[in-house]
Formats: C-alpha cells, sequence, structure tokens
C-alpha cells in the first residue's frame, strides 16, 4: 500500500475515532446529572477538548476534498455546540458544513439546534425542513415537533403550531415504533396540547401518559429524568398523588437538579393536612346541622341529584352534588384550590377546583374569595375518584371531587364571575 493511501485509511480511522467521540459526547449531556451542575460542565469540556484534538490529528491534506471538509466541519461544529449555551463558533462551523455539503441530514440537524439557541426560532425551523428533505429522520421529526412547540408559546393560532407537533411526533414513531426518545415526545407535545386547548380534554392527557409508558419500554430512556418528571406532573395534574410521588422521586434519582424532591415534599404535605383535617371533621351535631341546611337547595333539572357515595368514578354527566365548604385548604401549589366539604348524606370529601383565581393570597383584587368557609355549592358534572394508598408507611384514604371550570360551581346559588377565570399554562423548554 502506498504512503498516499495508507495515509488516506489512517485519516479515515481517526475521523471515525472523532464521530464516535462526539457521540459519547452527546451521552454525557443526556445521561449524567451531577448534584453539581458544574461538575458536568466541567465533564463536558474534558471530553469535547479531546474530541477536538483527536479531530484536528487528521492531516489538512486528508481533508481538502469537499466532503471531507464538510465531515471535519460537521463535527467541530457538533462538539463545540454541546454546551448550553449559543457559540457562535458552532454556528459557523456548521453553516461551513452544509455549504460544502448540502446533503449532509445531521449537520442541518446540528445547526438548527445551534441557532434555536440564540432565539431565532424561523431559521431554525429551516434547517430542520432542510434535513427533513434529504430524507425521513426520527430524530429531525422529533427536534421539529419539539420546537414547533415553543414556536406555539404567544402565537394567535397555538393550537395549530401544537396540533402540526403532535404530527411530527407521530411520524416519527412510525419510522421506529420501539424508538423511546420518540414516544417520549409526543408524550410533551400531547401534554402541550391539553393546556393549549383550555385544559378540559383530559384524553390528551391520557394520550400522554401512554406515550411516556411506551417510551419507558425503551432502556435507553431510563436514565432520562424529564420523562419521570413529566409524567409524574401529569399524574399529578390527574392526583394520581401515588403515580405522581414515585414518579418524581425517580426523577430526583437521576437528576437532583430537577427539584423533584421539593414536588414530593409538596405533594406529602398536602395530603397530611388533608388527612388531618378529615380525621379532625366537625362535630356530628354541626354536620346535621349544615346537611340539613341543603336539603331545600333547588336545582336545575336537566342535572341528577346525587351524593358522594354514589358517584361512578371519573366524570358523572349531568349529575349534580350539594355541599357546605368546612374549610378552606391552604398549600404551596398555584392550582388546584382545595376544600374540604360535607355533603348531605354527612359525608365528607376532598373538593379541589381549577381554573378560578385564589384572591385570598391577592390583596390587589378588591372582590372577595369566591368560595369561602360556610359556602353552599352546587357542583355540576363532578369528577369522581376514591383515594386509597399508603406512601412510606402512611395510608391515606378519601374521597375526592374535582371540577375543571367555574362554570360547573354555583356558589350560594350564583354562578361565579367570569373575572375570576385563570388559564393553566404550560411551557415548552429546549434543552439544549
Amino acid at each position: 500500500m502506498s504512503n498516499q493511501s495508507q495515509g488516506e485509511v489512517d485519516a479515515a480511522n481517526v475521523m471515525a475515532s472523532a464521530m464516535k467521540a462526539a457521540e459519547d459526547l452527546y451521552n454525557i449531556r443526556e445521561t449524567y446529572f451531577p448534584s453539581n451542575p458544574d461538575d458536568k460542565i466541567s465533564r463536558l469540556q474534558a471530553h469535547s477538548d479531546l474530541a477536538l484534538n483527536l479531530l484536528d490529528s487528521i492531516p489538512s491534506e486528508q481533508r481538502k476534498l469537499p466532503m471531507q471538509r464538510a465531515t471535519y466541519e460537521y463535527l467541530r461544529g457538533k462538539i463545540l455546540d454541546v454546551f448550553p449555551e449559543y457559540r457562535k463558533e458552532a454556528e459557523d462551523h456548521l453553516s461551513k458544513a452544509v455549504k460544502l455539503s448540502p446533503s449532509l441530514a445531521d449537520a442541518w440537524l446540528c445547526l438548527g439546534n445551534c441557532i434555536w439557541k440564540k432565539g431565532d426560532l424561523p431559521s431554525a425551523k429551516n434547517c430542520f425542513t432542510l434535513a427533513l428533505s434529504k430524507g425521513p429522520n426520527k430524530k429531525i421529526l422529533s427536534q421539529l415537533s419539539m420546537l414547533e412547540r415553543r414556536m406555539a408559546q404567544g402565537a394567535e393560532n397555538q393550537a395549530d403550531i401544537v396540533e402540526e407537533s403532535i404530527k411530527h411526533a407521530k411520524e416519527a414513531i412510525m419510522l421506529d415504533v420501539k424508538d423511546g426518545n420518540s414516544w417520549y415526545n409526543l408524550g410533551n407535545a400531547c401534554l402541550t396540547c391539553f393546556f393549549v386547548t383550555g385544559a378540559w380534554d383530559h384524553s390528551k392527557l391520557l394520550q400522554s401518559l401512554k406515550a411516556y409508558q411506551n417510551a419507558e419500554k425503551d432502556e435507553s430512556m431510563n436514565s432520562n429524568p424529564d420523562l419521570y418528571f413529566n409524567c409524574a406532573t401529569v399524574n399529578k395534574y390527574l392526583e394520581n398523588y401515588e403515580r405522581a410521588l414515585s414518579g418524581f422521586e425517580a426523577a430526583a434519582s437521576r437528576d437532583p437538579g430537577l427539584n423533584s424532591t421539593e414536588e414530593v415534599r409538596k405533594i406529602v404535605n398536602l395530603l397530611d393536612k388533608l388527612e388531618s383535617l378529615l380525621r379532625g371533621q366537625t362535630k356530628a351535631k354541626r354536620l346535621n346541622s349544615l346537611a340539613s341546611s341543603l336539603a331545600a337547595v333547588n336545582l336545575n333539572p336537566s342535572y341528577r341529584k346525587a351524593t358522594v357515595g354514589i358517584l361512578s368514578d371519573g366524570l358523572n354527566k349531568k349529575v349534580a352534588i350539594i355541599g357546605k365548604v368546612l374549610f378552606f385548604v391552604k398549600h404551596e401549589n398555584v392550582a388546584p384550590l382545595y376544600y374540604l366539604v360535607c355533603d348531605t348524606d354527612q359525608s365528607c370529601y376532598v373538593l379541589s377546583v381549577y381554573g378560578i383565581r385564589d384572591e385570598a393570597c391577592d390583596i390587589e383584587i378588591k372582590d372577595p374569595l369566591q368560595i369561602k368557609e360556610g359556602d353552599q355549592l352546587t357542583l355540576l358534572e363532578p369528577n369522581y375518584r376514591d383515594v386509597d394508598f399508603s406512601w412510606n408507611g402512611k395510608a391515606y384514604r378519601f374521597n375526592s371531587v374535582r371540577v375543571d371550570f367555574l362554570e360547573q360551581v354555583i356558589v350560594n346559588g350564583k354562578a361565579i364571575s367570569s373575572t375570576q377565570a385563570v388559564r393553566t399554562a404550560i411551557l415548552a423548554q429546549h434543552k439544549p
């Protein structure tokens, strides 16, 4: 073999090693979550320096051809872009790569991610679209889906943009039904859709949970703390307390920086407070008095009157229950509002109310708290569940009723003012 041929072989081997080093570098980024974030940056810096040195060891004469040069520029840009912040040097190298070889789909993908970091979302989307023009690719489809959710924030047609996000997420899954990251991305898309369309369609939450569960089947996703955190967030919103607690603990064990332990503490504190209030229910004489005062309440004839004890699990359509507020339960989260309520049969249950502003925490608002202790409530189409589980040796059991819209709540015979409505929001953040 001639010296020139041997040199080309050696250069190709080094280039392959540099590609492997770049992949290993990104694997560190996606799986290494030390308690001190600075340790992660230090490790990334050390490994990126090694990868760049390896790349630069290729003789300049072995990277003169357009494809050789394009691959070199692509890898150099990709290695430099592994860090959270935007780096112009990375963009410059990636831009050179796609100019030298427009068919390099991975270079377009990396360039789109790099440009995204500096906030130029339309240009980032253009890069992803150009990458897809080279052929279907699950990674590019997932990134495009994620970018679209980010672009939906504040847009007038955000629901339409999120539907596009779901479409691209599903297309990625069709290319590889076993790919956990694609399923994870679909779960995020369905969760975002739930919130931007008004936070009423619980089927979107259930679709999100199913997607997350499919993602968990892929062992490569076991190290993704965001998967467990996001899944726990859905369960928390659905008031699947035990699953939420388990999910947040799983996320905390993978990435201490996600503050999942704080989420666990908040849920446990709330459950302890609810359990304490229920255990110390007001005297039977008072409950009897409160319940008897509810007997004369008139009800819209289109609704069937019921008590908590006969509600079905889940949404109870065309059903109404009547009760008296015993306690307003203060807690640390913004939503929902929690109350302890007495039913017409003297049964006590926990009521969670979504979509209503809490004026008790805002002295600037002159209107009184919309639901307060002593109020008479009529709850239309309540969502019911029997909470019964143990956590760290402590048992929690209570009847739970939730309502998601102010139109479902009548207070002392009157509807709640629409000015008190609030809309739950969620942000689709990009994690470079």
